[in-house]
């Protein structure tokens, strides 16, 4: 092996296309963005049970996305990370997944991608964007009971599956340590969970658990605000959770239209079967009020610049 090879050699040789491979998709690539517990879930699964549109099967491809930088401290990967061999690489695993499936939609769904936009959008520039949105407070909740969970192998292995082998010993090791970290915490928390910020163990050192799942959400909506701001609206659809569960055949036609992808009543009405309204303010009111007032100061101008978008 010639010792001049870098890390970087073998990512460009790894991402090379295959010959005829096209370098522009032949397919539409939908991007969902939100942060963590807005719904991101329930959203590209109802997308996906639709003829004609895939995505990967398991729950993100966070590892693929930061393959070639792996080791940057959070998922805040600036614009310019997006270097030659790392979107082939990413775009020959999107070209991959369609033609296995046969498929003219792929939705892609990474919450930390919130935190990315440009970044993403260097590497997919004819991406088109689902931004949702949900109420901060719920988020904050919901996010709180994933740093505190269980253990789930079969969840684990089918996440494990699209670690791009050259990272794996790297997350291995990272995971262990977040398990590890878990059985001595005060908090019994991961290390770290969700979409990781520039300052996260600053954050981690300095407010309560419940507080660092508002400010994750909060700068997860935030950093996509900013980007989408800069973005073409044809690029972008909004949508608000609470609009989606309580009207969600109403929404998914639009998104639909949207995307372009033409879908039946019935196959629409089928896909939204499982979608119900039982979450909203679910976590509210899991809170106790003094709790809640906590979170209004902390993250409160988002929230109301959120609540009035």
């Amino acid at each position: 092996m010639n010792g001049n090879w870098s890390y970087q050699s073998w990512l460009n040789l790894l991402a090379r296309p295959k010959k005829g491979e096209m370098s522009e998709f032949d397919f539409t690539l939908v991007v969902i963005i939100g942060a963590p517990r807005s719904g991101t879930n329930i959203l590209r699964d109802v997308l996906t049970t639709i003829d004609g549109i895939t995505t990967w099967p398991c729950d993100e491809i966070n590892y693929i996305w930061r393959h070639g930088n792996a080791r940057h401290p959070s998922d805040e990967l600036p614009a310019n990370l997006a270097r030659t061999g790392v979107a082939q690489y990413i775009r020959h695993s999107f070209a991959t997944l369609a033609r296995r499936d046969k498929a003219t939609v792929v939705v892609e769904k990474t919450c930390a991608n919130s935190l990315r936009v440009p970044f993403v959008d260097r590497i997919i520039p004819g991406a088109k964007y689902i931004y949702i949105r949900r109420d901060g407070i719920d988020v904050a909740a919901s996010a709180r009971l994933r740093w505190t969970a269980g253990l789930d192998i079969p969840f684990l292995w089918r996440k494990v599956r699209y670690v791009p082998i050259l990272d794996l010993p790297y997350y291995a090791l990272k995971y262990l340590r977040s398990r590890i970290y878990k059985v001595f915490s005060a908090e019994r928390r991961l290390a770290s969970w969700g979409p990781r910020l520039e300052d996260m163990n600053i954050v981690l050192a300095k407010y309560r658990l419940i507080e660092v799942c508002a400010i994750q959400w909060q700068r997860c909506v935030e950093a996509a605000e900013r980007a989408f701001a800069e973005m073409p609206r044809e690029r972008v659809l909004e949508l608000r959770y609470e609009d989606f569960v309580e009207r969600p055949a109403e929404e998914v036609s639009r998104l639909l239209e949207f995307i372009g992808h033409d879908a039946s009543s019935a196959a629409v009405q089928e896909a939204v079967h499982p979608v119900h309204a039982g979450s909203l303010g679910k976590g509210r009111k899991s809170l106790p009020p003094a709790e809640i007032r906590r979170l209004e100061l902390l993250v409160g101008d988002t929230l109301r610049r959120d609540r009035h978008h």
